[in-house]
């Protein structure tokens, strides 16, 4: 689970998704034929929900299914995707209902919530057993996971192969000691499967984080032309060795098992509990090569998260 894959062009396309970025303000995203109502099934109008998320192009593909599923379903939907899980949290629950989120990522924000910084962190390898583990943060938060999907993805780290070649380092651990410029996501400093853990877990010695983006263009090219001497990017990132980059194996593997899951407001849930029938069948459907695959057609054909997203369920009858 903790190993780099090759399997699909994930996330070269996320220069594209994050022009749309609003820094830390929940900003509107329509996510096109999910909110036709020519497509609606014509079920009975169920009120509206907010749905918040992270602005990479794989959440965008994932909150454009959670739309099209819930707006067919007979909800009026309004999506919202910002830079960081930091932006939507604040508010998720209560303006925010529903989240399409990763198991590790969501226990460990609220561990760290609840129980600072340098809290131990959750670091299962298995989705449920991290959902059980991190169950009362969840329930003192207000959130309930629905079914965790076997698709899962986590974070990685990536050099030039120049570098990984001249100085014989090919493992996190082989870091050690050095002196790196790390080019990241927004919310990556202090957090233990990111720059937290890489300077306390690996001893690396983080001198800066410019916070460029998860596996954006702009992180590629600041590793690239040796402003940043390390990355961050997607274990399912197929674009990496095309542009000369390699992944580091997470050998003390501080990335927690990162199945993707809803998240939802306990209230919201319990006044509409037929969310879950409608998200749990994505779950089930969802499987690390499909999701990779999807990732590949936005990130080298260019494809629509909405477009992607709306072939696909209407191919497992979901739609």
């Amino acid at each position: 689970m903790h190993l780099a894959r090759s399997l699909a062009a994930v996330l070269a396309a996320s220069a594209l998704a994050l022009s749309g970025c609003a820094g830390d303000d929940l900003s509107s995203s329509g996510s096109g034929s999910g909110s036709d109502d020519s497509s609606s099934s014509g079920s009975s109008d169920k009120g509206s929900l907010t749905i918040a998320g992270q602005n990479f192009p794989e959440a965008t593909l994932v909150a454009s299914m959670y739309e099209q599923l819930l707006e067919d379903a007979g909800y009026t939907v309004e999506t919202k995707l910002v830079d960081s899980r930091d932006a939507y949290m604040p508010t998720f629950p209560g303006d925010v209902d529903v989240v399409p989120e990763y198991v590790g990522g969501i226990v460990n924000f609220l561990n760290t919530q609840a129980n600072g910084d340098k809290a131990e962190p959750f670091e299962a390898g298995d989705g449920q057993q991290l959902a059980d583990d991190g169950k009362q943060l969840l329930d003192d938060a207000g959130i309930t996971l629905l079914d965790i999907s076997p698709a899962t993805d986590t974070n990685a780290f990536f050099v030039t192969q120049d570098y990984s070649d001249s100085e014989g380092v090919t493992k996190l651990s082989d870091l050690e000691g050095t002196s790196v410029v790390l080019a990241a996501a927004p919310d990556c400093e202090g957090r233990l499967d990111c720059e937290g853990g890489l300077s306390d877990d690996y001893g690396i010695d983080v001198t800066k984080v410019l916070e460029l983006g998860y596996a954006s263009d702009q992180t590629y090219q600041s590793v690239i032309s040796g402003e940043s001497q390390l990355g961050e990017t997607s274990t399912t990132d197929g674009t990496l060795e095309s542009q000369g980059l390699v992944v580091l194996e997470d050998n003390k593997e501080i990335q927690p098992a990162q199945n993707l899951v809803p998240a939802i407001s306990s209230d919201f849930l319990a006044e509409h509990p037929d969310v879950a029938d409608v998200l749990n069948p994505l779950m089930a459907a969802l499987t690390t090569e499909n999701l990779t695959e999807m990732n590949g057609e936005m990130a080298v054909d260019r494809a629509k998260p909405e477009d992607v997203a709306k072939e696909f369920l209407t191919s497992q009858g979901l739609l």
